[in-house]
């Protein structure tokens, strides 16, 4: 993904440099060739605004910046083929985000799909009061092994995907990506995304949940008796669902997560490039951390902030059968949920996701593309 982002800024700074170095303008390379250098390839670090126009390998087989290792004369490996390194990077940033953003989402969920809590601070003491530190982390062993695969795929589809559409638009992988593009890539990744995600998600929400004291009415938290735990830890959370309630059962609010990731990760990963390439200081071809850092975190809140209301409907189908099965579907979860708490139960969680989703996808957009980096010098 650095590669675009970088390549939405790159091709006018590099202009102004090349012109200042006295390098040729972009479109009269020294030979027959490929077309001027616009911007980061994939596969290698950035290469200085004053690069000149590519000219393939150059005599004895020395690879090009940015390029594979070729003997002189051979073509150089095609610039749509799928990128491994952005399906391995997305599964260390996701390591990373679960690490950083778990104990927020747990309090999130007590939020959206518990009873008694009221506020945030009120839920967060609540839960160490009840729980002590280790409450906080419930339910994280399953999306640490797992989320790693989730963020991976999303990642490397939406990062491949994007290549693809750049090289049917513009016959180069490695263009500035349309508006358009973004879009239609984050659709792809939200929705492959959910056939791994929602089995993961349902186990999460489940091990937190189980301690959630469940009674019909709207009592209290503290007038009511905590029933014993369901579930003995993830594998045996998976299993039991898995035998009592089939695939469907695993599956569980698969068509809320749809409705939630599909519009989350196009506010997810458009505004991340977009703003990263506006507080990129003028003169850089790539990013600095501090700008992969905040970008990602802006990125993550407000991704946050478009699916909050989607992501109460999720919360509370995958929570429902813990003990009671309350809901039927997305439409009848949203109707009870609307008839007995009004409009704002939608926006329940607001604060925290946003909250938690800074931190989270901070960690995740910067490890992914340090991790990204790392192994692109390593291959060079």
């Amino acid at each position: 993904m650095s590669q675009r982002l970088e390549a939405a800024g790159a091709e006018r700074r590099a202009l102004g440099a090349r012109t200042a170095a006295g390098a040729p303008p972009a479109g009269t390379p020294a030979r027959q060739g490929p077309p001027a250098w616009q911007g980061p390839q994939p596969g290698g670090d950035p290469s200085p605004a004053v690069t000149p126009a590519r000219q393939g390998p150059q005599p004895g087989g020395d690879p090009q910046p940015g390029g594979d290792p070729s003997p002189a004369g051979t073509p150089a490996r095609s610039m749509g083929s799928v990128q491994v390194q952005e399906f391995v990077a997305g599964l260390v940033g996701g390591v990373a985000s679960v690490v950083v953003g778990h104990p927020l989402d747990t309090v999130k969920t007590r939020l959206q799909a518990g009873q008694g809590y009221g506020n945030t601070l009120k839920c967060i003491l609540t839960v160490y009061r009840n729980e002590s530190l280790a409450g906080f982390f419930k339910g994280m062993s399953f999306p640490l092994a797992s989320i790693g695969i989730y963020s991976s795929v999303v990642f490397g589809v939406f990062s491949n995907t994007q290549r693809l559409l750049s090289q049917l638009r513009h016959g180069d992988p490695c263009a500035a990506p349309a508006l358009a593009d973004m879009a239609l890539a984050s659709v792809v990744a939200g929705a492959i995304s959910v056939g791994i995600g929602t089995p993961v998600e349902l186990v999460k929400i489940r091990l937190q949940m189980q301690t959630q004291p469940s009674t019909k009415a709207n009592v209290k938290l503290n007038s009511t008796v905590s029933r014993s735990p369901v579930y003995r830890g993830s594998i045996h959370c998976f299993r039991t669902i898995l035998q009592k309630e089939g695939i469907a059962g695993v599956y569980r609010g698969n068509v809320a997560m749809l409705l939630r990731d599909v519009p989350g990760y196009c506010a997810y990963f458009i505004p991340y490039t977009w703003f990263c390439d506006w507080i990129t200081p003028e003169g850089s071809i790539s990013p600095n951390a501090f700008s992969i850092w905040m970008a990602g975190g802006v990125a993550g809140a407000v991704s946050w902030a478009v699916c909050t209301p989607m992501d109460v409907v999720k919360s509370r189908l995958q929570a429902d059968g813990v003990y009671l099965n309350q809901y039927k579907g997305v439409l009848d979860c949203m109707l009870q949920s609307y008839k007995n708490e009004g409009l704002k139960v939608f926006f329940r969680g607001l604060l925290v996701n946003t909250v938690r989703g800074f931190p989270s996808s901070a960690a995740m957009f910067l490890v992914y593309e340090l991790s990204l980096k790392a192994m692109k010098k390593m291959a060079n």
